[in-house]
């Protein structure tokens, strides 16, 4: 929940009469309750679930197959878009992820533009991703001590259907607490509970 300075309130009230204009509401620290995830980001802010940003993540979403070559995944990943793409099996199950470095790594050992090692090859297999019903500041906690760009989006049959960038991420939560601060504000200034 936002902290609010007892003194705020009597400088909101002066703003409606002309006064001088009080400084913005800033959410609290971020509290850390575990290594691995944070019980919520910002303190006060609603639940957002994976599923809110499922449109921005579904954009994203580059897939490629096991036994498809790495020439055919450096022309995915070539777009300024596209960091990782998540490698699927023939049933369309997620399988690992192959992202610029995997590529980069790899291409150094290949000679000339014949490289036509599998993706399977060189895939992050062990990979970490989340699900629409999960809540989008724990899965930005796991994303920052991970240092992560993105992370997969997968049904329950581990079929990907999004890939979620930091970025969206942060801006969904960055708008919930904006939205929060907003309403914390009209309450304190009394609008519209007259």
């Amino acid at each position: 929940m936002l902290k609010l300075d007892p003194h705020l309130a009597m400088r909101l009230d002066r703003v409606s009469t002309g006064g001088p204009r009080p400084p913005a509401l800033r959410p609290g620290p971020l509290q850390e309750t575990s290594k691995w995830r944070q019980a919520s980001a910002c303190r006060g802010m609603g639940v957002i679930l994976i599923e809110s940003v499922l449109p921005h993540a579904r954009d994203r979403l580059v897939t490629i197959g096991t036994d498809s070559p790495l020439t055919e995944a450096a022309e995915l990943l070539f777009e300024p878009t596209c960091r990782t793409a998540v490698v699927c099996d023939p049933a369309g199950t997620m399988v690992g992820v192959i992202t610029r470095t995997d590529l980069i790594r790899q291409i150094r050992h290949c000679q000339g533009c014949g490289c036509v090692t599998p993706c399977m090859m060189i895939m992050t297999r062990g990979v970490i991703f989340c699900r629409p019903s999960e809540r989008v500041d724990h899965v930005w906690a796991v994303m920052r001590e991970r240092e992560l760009h993105s992370i997969p989006v997968v049904d329950r049959k581990r079929r990907p259907i999004g890939l979620l960038s930091a970025r969206d991420a942060l801006e969904a939560l960055l708008a919930s607490a904006e939205y929060e601060e907003d309403l914390l504000r009209d309450y304190v200034m009394g609008v519209g509970y007259r």
